[in-house]
């Protein structure tokens, strides 16, 4: 909750006093209580509580971003890791279904030969085992003819044996692999649902962060808005305050300034305080060399075209923009002056409780900044557009 704006109020003892001391001392009583009524009048209210517990609330948002996004990057990682684990599995199936394809092969074609081994055995030259003996030159013929049979027979058949037993092996293994492939294949996909649940809770925290951020904006706007109307206030009681003084006075001042015996200077207020919330409307547009429009700001050009927006027109350098207006001590400063920096290098719009409006640099965009922060030691002065 904003604070309710000071009331100052002249005192009915200071009219009577004007009357009874006559225009001589007139001035320096009206100076002394303009002087007492703006000190009583407190600064601007500061930013609302609310902008700081929103702002705590979006550190702790980006904290849970951050850790968020770490879970993201190791789930990310993990499901990498399954799917490479899978890969491997689903090689080594396609590798044992190759090699049973060829231990099949092997063993059709193992059969085959032992199939024309016995038919030439059994019916090359000789009929029958009688033909065989009967052919034989001799005793040792017909049994080496009878060894040489059984060792064939005998060998083809472990042949056989061995390739059906590789064929089995590979079945076993094929079998194994399937077992693999469906536990790698859920472990890729438990990993997969972990994944997207941190995806969800992390763009959950997200939408809630831009939310945040969208209120503190507005908040800020909101201050910003209520220490400006709170300026304008104070500065129409001081005019009501001058006029009811210069009432009493028969030689008003006349000029752009009012001097007291002190030699300190009374600029004459603004009557271009708007242009501070016209330039706040474009917070956020981007730093363009040169730019002088809603697409793109460089500092004088946002100066330039905030004032143009209300008839007036200045020229797009902070260099000349110097020579335009009255100057304006800092303790006067209203929303709407012309506040100039590093050798009238770079330029702003007053706004209000020591902050300025700006373009401030390439990358950058237009945003809010403190008079007293790090550009107040490059501050050269300010001009107050009449």
């Amino acid at each position: 909750m904003l604070h309710r704006p000071h009331r100052c109020v002249v005192p009915v003892e200071v009219h009577r006093t004007l009357r009874r001391l006559g225009r001589g001392a007139a001035p320096y009583v009206l100076i002394g209580a303009l002087a007492a009524c703006l000190a009583a009048v407190p600064a601007f209210a500061s930013p609302p509580g609310g902008i700081a517990a929103k702002r705590a609330e979006a550190q702790q948002v980006m904290n849970e971003i951050d850790g968020l996004n770490a879970s993201l990057n190791r789930a990310d990682e993990l499901v990498n890791l399954a799917n490479l684990r899978l890969a491997h599995v689903q090689h080594d199936i396609k590798e044992n279904r190759h090699e049973l394809r060829v231990a099949k092969a092997n063993l059709a074609k193992s059969r085959k030969a032992i199939a024309r081994r016995l038919v030439t055995l059994y019916t090359g030259g000789q009929s029958s085992t009688l033909e065989l003996i009967l052919g034989a030159k001799s005793l040792d013929d017909i049994l080496m003819q009878l060894d040489t049979e059984n060792r064939v027979t005998s060998l083809d058949a472990q042949v056989i044996g061995q390739v059906e037993v590789y064929k089995a092996a590979i079945k076993v293994h094929a079998r194994k692999l399937a077992v693999a492939q469906r536990q790698v294949t859920q472990l890729v996909a438990m990993r997969r649902q972990q994944q997207r649940s941190i995806e969800v809770r992390l763009g959950e925290r997200r939408q809630l962060l831009s939310s945040l951020n969208g209120e503190i904006a507005q908040l800020v706007h909101q201050a910003q808005v209520a220490q400006e109307l709170a300026a304008q206030r104070d500065r129409q009681r001081a005019e009501t305050v001058l006029q009811n003084a210069e009432g009493s006075l028969t030689g008003p001042v006349i000029g752009a300034s009012a001097q007291t015996p002190e030699g300190a200077v009374v600029v004459p207020p603004s009557n271009y305080t708007g242009v501070a919330s016209i330039a706040l409307g474009y917070q956020g547009v981007p730093y363009v060399w040169g730019g002088a429009s809603p697409g793109g700001f460089d500092c004088s050009g946002l100066v330039m075209y905030s004032y143009a927006q209300v008839g007036v027109s200045l020229p797009h350098s902070s260099y000349a923009m110097w020579n335009d207006g009255v100057a304006v001590p800092q303790d006067q400063l209203e929303p709407g002056d012309i506040v100039f920096f590093d050798g009238l290098g770079h330029v702003g719009l007053y706004i209000g409780g020591g902050l300025f409006v700006h373009a401030p640099h390439t990358g950058d965009v237009v945003r809010v900044s403190s008079l007293y922060g790090s550009y107040g030691s490059s501050l050269v002065g300010a001009r107050r557009i009449l």
